[in-house]
């Protein structure tokens, strides 16, 4: 063949000629409509004077397009900040796989990357099939009851307010599409089935696993929902949490802690005396990189949690997550630093997620100083609950329970100290808990926060324990010592993470 000839050469002359023909083929088809004008004719005769049309014979003008509506560009407005970020919360797998994988050993890679892939096909199918409605269909102060399968109830998108007669009266408030808010809430549904994934890490069964993140996504986070976000007990009552430290990081931290009671320990990790054994991870590059896609995507989180394009509320609230974020890992890392007298990474990364997870529930409703106080001592706390969990003999790999859990109880009760009456108010809390109190928030907002956040408590320890045991007796829970010896890769995978590398097998 000549070398003129080669398929790529053709490929892009065609490319390059595209433009050309297109253009071309357009006027032709003009053309031949009639709708172009002829060209003018070589010899041109002399001008003569025409008569002006008539009335009848003037040409119509054509159609001015209709504006579009303000409420229209508003729908559309709101649709796209928040599938954009919901897209961002979905990116969070990626950060959650990363991290998880980098903190636990070698040989456990495969089954740690596996689990965190599924968990958000399960907690879909979960949510879908009946969590969305039992989530924010009418109903009892305790559970929807109306649109409970497959999401089908009426919604009367975009209606708002007294305009909305649909089945999740809950979400009325906000205009955008069903199939916007049910993908946005259902996000944030399996990030709180992920949070497990790393505190029973190392020893689960993969398919007990997968169970019990169907079974959170069905019957443990849309009850808690209801109340919170669903117009339930709570959210009537005054209770307040933008964005879920409570609703997603503090359920994903009963139901691990739970898990972790369940499961035991890993072999090795505490001697005959109790005391705890560091159990490395292998990859803080994996974790690097997790981490900082979990501090992108909460840019999404948080800020998306507005449910609308405001300008001025997503800037707000992206810039006391960020402070949040910032506080907690100075602080991670200093405290680390004196208590363990070297700056560990792994401190460090915790602690710019227990960081955000303690701005979650008051992001929107706290001043940026506010957020600083609320990151520096979550960064603080981090630290003493991971040494805390390992003297109780608490086995958790990556330090999920002390992030999401200690954190997420720790902000919720933020809201409380340190948001605005003037913006709670603003937020449609009944106005006699917005009374300033110990700093910004009120006294009685602080009650209300401790209601919920031991409703939630004792809620989801008693639910999540009964799967547990259940999954126990029917499925089992661990894997056997000889295949965590050897390591759930090899034992419920037949995989490796990084083909032609020795396993250390310890």
């Amino acid at each position: 063949m000549s070398n003129y000839l080669k398929p790529w050469r053709v490929l892009c002359l065609l490319a390059a000629l595209l433009p050309f023909l297109i253009t071309t083929n357009v006027s032709l088809a003009q053309d031949a409509a009639g709708g172009s004008v002829a060209p003018a004719a070589a010899t041109a005769e002399p001008a003569k004077e025409v008569a002006a049309p008539t009335a009848a014979e003037a040409p119509t003008a054509a159609p001015t397009p209709a504006p579009i509506a303000t409420g229209d560009l508003k729908i559309a407005l709101d649709t796209m900040w928040v599938m954009i970020a919901g897209f961002l919360v979905f990116f969070m797998n990626l950060g959650f796989g990363c991290v998880e994988a980098g903190m636990c050993r070698v040989k456990n890679c495969v089954n740690i990357l596996s689990k965190n892939f599924v968990v958000f096909a399960v907690s879909t199918l979960g949510f879908w099939v009946l969590g969305f409605g039992l989530m924010f269909g009418h109903g009892s102060p305790y559970l929807g009851t109306e649109g409970l399968f497959l999401a089908s109830g009426e919604d009367n998108s975009p209606a708002t307010m007294d305009a909305y007669k649909g089945a999740y009266d809950a979400l009325k408030w906000t205009g955008v599409p069903l199939a916007a808010k049910f993908f946005f809430q259902l996000v944030f549904a399996g990030t709180a089935a992920t949070i497990v994934s790393g505190a029973v890490a190392e020893r689960i069964k993969y398919i007990s696993f997968i169970v019990f993140s169907l079974l959170i996504s069905v019957f443990i986070y849309p009850v808690v929902g209801h109340w919170v976000w669903g117009g339930g007990f709570l959210q009537t009552q005054g209770f307040y949490d933008f964005a879920g430290s409570t609703q997603v990081h503090s359920i994903g931290g009963w139901c691990a802690l739970t898990g972790v009671i369940f499961l035991g320990p890993r072999i090795g990790k505490f001697t005959a005396d109790g005391k705890a054994n560091a159990i490395p991870g292998h990859s803080m590059m994996a974790a690097f990189i997790g981490c900082l896609v979990l501090w992108f995507g909460w840019f999404g989180f948080n800020p998306g949690s507005t449910m609308a394009a405001d300008p001025i509320a997503i800037a707000d609230i992206a810039l006391t997550t960020n402070l949040g974020a910032v506080f907690a890992t100075l602080t991670a890392t200093a405290t680390a630093w004196i208590l363990l007298g070297k700056p560990d990474i792994g401190m460090t990364l915790n602690g710019c997620l227990a960081g955000l997870v303690g701005v979650t529930a008051g992001c929107s409703v706290i001043t940026p100083v506010g957020a600083a106080i609320i990151g520096s001592i979550s960064g603080v706390a981090v630290v003493f609950a991971v040494m805390f969990f390992d003297k109780i003999k608490i086995d958790d790999p990556v330090g999920a329970t002390s992030v999401h859990l200690v954190n997420g109880v720790f902000g919720t009760l933020c809201v409380g100290l340190f948001a605005s009456p003037e913006v709670l108010k603003a937020h449609l809390i009944p106005p006699e808990v917005c009374k300033p109190g110990l700093f910004y928030g009120g006294s009685e907002q602080i009650v209300i926060q401790l209601i919920g956040i031991v409703s939630t408590a004792v809620y989801v320890l008693v639910v999540s324990a009964i799967c547990w045991v259940v999954i126990k007796a029917t499925l089992g829970l661990r894997v056997s010592d000889e295949e965590q010896f050897e390591g759930l890769d090899h034992g419920e995978h037949g995989n490796t993470a990084y083909h032609g590398f020795v396993v250390e097998k310890v």
